[in-house]
């Protein structure tokens, strides 16, 4: 049986193997941050964050880790 992986989580793996850039999903991102998912996207409105889109997908991105790291720090 083969192993369920989140479509989030592979498409941060592809965009982390083809980018000098190092990206969390929403629920990553939110979790460090003590916010949920949907709490997390207003945040990211609200602040501006740089969202980096997913193809084929109008409402999925990728945050980037060096933002949530300094905001966290």
């Amino acid at each position: 049986m083969q192993a369920f992986e989140d479509w989030n989580q592979k498409a941060k793996k592809t965009f982390n193997a083809t980018s000098t850039e190092e990206v969390l999903t929403l629920t990553e991102a939110g979790s460090l941050l003590g916010l949920s998912k949907d709490q997390m996207k207003l945040y990211v409105d609200k602040h501006g964050l740089t969202k980096m889109p997913i193809k084929r997908s109008v409402h999925r991105y990728l945050l980037l880790k060096s933002e949530i790291d300094r905001i966290v720090g």
